[in-house]
């Protein structure tokens, strides 16, 4: 079994650290998704795995038929894991693409967003990545949209780095969950400066696997 469908069994253990970031992740989705005007919601989610924190967060919100968009997944079998999660859930209005989450194509006509996941990603690349990455998503997100992230806490730990490159990007913090007696951090921005048109370049690239 590929490692990166492996390393979704976590998710399944209570008190591991991923089922941990599973519910604090999934609490911060239904709360964005509440937080949108009426009317639909976009999503969209970077290296959404199995789609396991979209669907705890959206399985019976009550306005998970107002909730569209898309996951971008490389990995086909996490892909198809996502969407069978998805349509269990009853999220119809939400599409699994299998491509490169870190470049901009694959989001193109699904953004601008109102709810952005960066989970699972700002831990696999450089710190370079990650502020080009936080810099460039005005340019999926709009107005008042949140981003949840999240990034372990382990040594060095680049949580408090990464909380200043939101704030250097126009946004503003909603939350920053550090669970006692664990690394895992989940972080919550909402954009205040003005959103910016999609533009075709690289985002990140996986280096490292944690």
């Amino acid at each position: 079994m590929d490692a990166w469908v492996r390393w979704h069994e976590d998710y399944d253990v209570p008190g591991s650290s991923l089922s941990v970031r599973l519910g604090l992740v999934a609490g911060h989705v239904a709360r964005a998704v509440e937080s949108r005007p009426a009317g639909t919601v976009r999503l969209v989610s970077a290296c959404a795995g199995q789609g396991h924190d979209v669907a705890q967060a959206l399985r019976g919100h009550p306005r998970r038929g107002d909730v569209t968009g898309r996951l971008i997944e490389l990995d086909p079998v996490n892909a198809a894991g996502a969407r069978e999660r998805l349509a269990a859930a009853g999220l119809s209005g939400l599409e699994v693409v299998e491509a490169d989450a870190g470049v901009t194509a694959p989001y193109a006509g699904a953004v601008p967003a109102g709810v952005v996941l960066m989970c699972g990603v700002f831990g696999n690349i450089s710190d370079e990545d990650i502020r080009r990455t936080i810099h460039a998503l005005p340019e999926l997100a709009e107005p008042g949209a949140r981003v949840i992230w999240t990034r372990h806490r382990g040594t060095p730990d680049a949580t408090p780095r990464i909380r200043d490159w939101f704030a250097e990007a126009g946004f503003r913090e909603v939350a920053f969950d550090a669970p006692a007696g664990l690394t895992i951090g989940v972080g919550v921005h909402e954009l205040v400066a003005p959103p910016r048109p999609l533009t075709e370049q690289r985002l990140f690239t996986f280096v490292v696997h944690g």
